[in-house]
């Protein structure tokens, strides 16, 4: 098991509805509302590091509100 963790930077306004749509994503597993430089901290969990990217690229980036995004892989127990 990969575990994966979105630091997400919305548009000033779309933070809920960024939120909201984050909650669909397949893979992830835990979603956070956050004070700081980052509005949405986004957990994933995968079988395969090779799913993060697309994941990613495919179905957080491509979010309509998305400004920006940091990932932090964690190392496999």
């Amino acid at each position: 098991m990969v575990k994966a963790y979105v630091l997400v930077v919305t548009n000033p306004g779309a933070t809920k509805s960024v939120f909201a749509k984050l909650q669909t994503v397949t893979g992830i597993t835990g979603c956070y509302e956050v004070m700081g430089p980052y509005d949405i901290v986004a957990e994933i969990e995968v079988d395969d590091l090779s799913q993060v990217p697309t994941i990613l690229g495919e179905h957080i980036r491509t979010i309509e509100g998305v400004e920006s995004t940091t990932s932090l892989v964690t190392f496999p127990d």
